[in-house]
């Protein structure tokens, strides 16, 4: 299947601080891809290049066959973004933010798919409260919600579980899963591992900005290891040669 995500030689810095260095990747369409790495690895940095919302400082990329550098904008017209941070605006109820994202999008259909996620995500009591006093896991819903409601081809989302609970946590990844069978993409990142073991097609280990290894998690299942085994060693390898 054609590559939906392409990168080379992907960097960020800032400063004397390499974020990213030098990440080659590539994701097929219909994979469930997990960005995998501790806290500080680089990860949101990558989706932020991704998304066209951080310009890289070298290397290229491609996401959906768009050039992320020489058109943000356009990246961010096709894709769905859950950033790391949810921020709807404080201004809005979760309905009016819905609605503005519909409008931004040219979507059509915003109003019956906005009312599929307040009853699918089960907070519609919600719908008419601004977004600053809703709860955090309130506003995460509402940051996913609002990345697929048009239901996009690719969907980049950083740390997808943050602040759900057990029975949300398990309706989203049902949700991925579903999605993805239809023909579409998700690239995720997360320091959770379990996740990724439980529900990606395919995973790459960044640390401290560089790529240690990619593959599948059957891949490691038929060997006989779990996707934590081999992430230690890598982590540990990479750190006593730093």
């Amino acid at each position: 299947m054609a590559l939906v995500i392409e990168a080379e030689g992907l960097s960020k810095r800032y400063g004397e601080t390499v974020a990213v260095d030098s990440l080659d990747l590539a994701v097929p369409g219909g994979a469930l891809f997990g960005l995998l790495g501790p806290n500080g690895s680089g990860k949101s940095t990558t989706i932020r290049m991704l998304t066209g919302q951080a310009k890289p400082s070298a290397g290229r990329a491609r996401v959906l066959g768009v050039d992320v550098a020489a058109d943000p904008v356009g990246v961010r017209r096709l894709v769905g973004i859950i950033p790391e941070q949810e921020t709807p605006p404080s201004f809005l109820t979760a309905a009016e933010y819905l609605r503005f994202v519909s409008a931004v999008r040219d979507f059509a259909g915003g109003e019956k798919a906005a009312q599929w996620w307040f009853d699918f995500l089960d907070f519609g009591d919600k719908r008419d409260v601004l977004c600053k006093d809703l709860s955090r896991g309130t506003r995460q819903k509402l940051m996913f919600a609002q990345a697929f409601l048009h239901s996009p081809r690719l969907a980049l989302i950083d740390e997808p579980l943050v602040n759900f609970d057990p029975i949300v946590q398990h309706q989203v990844k049902e949700f991925l899963v579903e999605y993805v069978k239809r023909g579409n993409t998700v690239f995720l990142s997360t320091h959770i591992l379990e996740v990724a073991e439980e529900i990606c097609t395919g995973y790459a280990v960044l640390h401290r900005g560089r790529l240690l290894a990619t593959g599948r998690p059957d891949e490691l299942r038929e060997g006989g290891r779990h996707l934590s085994d081999v992430f230690l060693d890598l982590v540990r390898r990479e750190r006593g040669h730093a």
